[in-house]
């Protein structure tokens, strides 16, 4: 059982903009002054020049367009709606944004199964939105697949409930907190577990000072430290430049690089980039215009593809 994989899918942007829907919740998101095509030809920009930089080290990336007809603007996010496990298990996810729920296209699937990947079984959680239930995938869970726990910050788009279905279906230990950041001086959930914390195979990059409840916050600790990760604490100010969504993956001759924005690169002191680059080495890419509008980074476009070759 690996924690990282070398392949990943991405959805190439067509119709990107800010989604009214999901910036209920997502405190990430915010406007930008610019006239809709010219908000997705950057995206696409930063898309192209992105994957480019992965493909440079090694990295597998399977890029699949978006549909136009759709009109999916976080199409770019696939990581919220579905997961590739090594078992051939892949798992569909209920979205919170009504018109998130379109992302979820099965000629991805059968775009996988000709790049040679093998699908058991589809696991479909997806009917929960008929309750107004919500798992937005691995943006609401950090999976340590070798550990074979799952960390879950609870929020309007990650129920408990359906969470420990998830944890039981695919046999991991859930680990559940609250996390909050501040908004207009008030403390609210952070939409998705994946913003604040990332899970690497010798490390953790997290922002603890999000879980304001003292007992989860030990507890969150107690299993990173148990499982022999260190522990890359981030503040809240950093986590707001997507310093803890971030994704470690495998390149060329099993090199391991942690992936990021430019800017959550930046954001980083010399010490949390040593402790980093201790394990390996950064790989960053400016993603400006999708954090800004999309309210997500490097780790939400990109799903990871942890599927047996057939």
């Amino acid at each position: 059982m690996l924690q990282t994989t070398n392949t990943i899918l991405m959805i190439r942007p067509v119709n990107f903009r800010m989604n009214e829907q999901t910036a209920i919740n997502n405190y990430f998101q915010e406007n930008i002054d610019l006239k809709q095509t010219e908000i997705n030809l950057k995206a696409q920009n930063e898309f192209d020049a992105f994957v480019e930089k992965l493909r440079a080290v090694g990295i597998h990336v399977i890029v699949e367009n978006d549909d136009a007809l759709l009109d999916t603007p976080d199409s770019i996010f696939p990581n919220n709606w579905v997961s590739f496990h090594s078992n051939g298990d892949v798992a569909k996810y209920p979205m919170f944004a009504e018109n998130r729920r379109k992302e979820r296209r099965d000629e991805v699937f059968v775009r996988l199964e000709e790049e040679g990947f093998k699908i058991e079984h589809i696991v479909d959680y997806t009917s929960a939105e008929l309750e107004g239930v919500f798992l937005e995938g691995t943006g609401s869970m950090a999976l340590d697949r070798v550990n074979r726990k799952a960390y879950c910050a609870l929020s309007p788009r990650a129920d408990e409930a359906l969470f420990i279905e998830f944890c039981e279906d695919f046999e991991f230990s859930p680990v559940i907190f609250t996390a909050n950041q501040t908004v207009n001086d008030q403390r609210l959930a952070i939409y998705h577990t994946n913003v604040m914390m990332c899970l690497a195979e010798n490390f953790a990059v997290i922002c603890l000072d999000t879980i304001d409840d003292k007992k989860e916050r030990k507890n969150v600790v107690k299993h990173l430290k148990q499982d022999g990760k260190e522990i890359v604490s981030i503040t809240e100010a950093q986590m707001h430049q997507f310093a803890g969504n971030m994704l470690q993956l495998r390149g060329q001759n099993n090199q391991l690089y942690l992936v990021m924005s430019a800017a959550a690169h930046k954001s980083l002191t010399p010490h949390q980039i040593k402790i980093i680059e201790k394990y390996c080495p950064i790989l960053s890419s400016s993603l400006d215009t999708i954090e800004t509008c999309g309210g997500g980074s490097a780790r939400c476009m990109m799903a990871e593809v942890f599927l047996p070759k057939a």
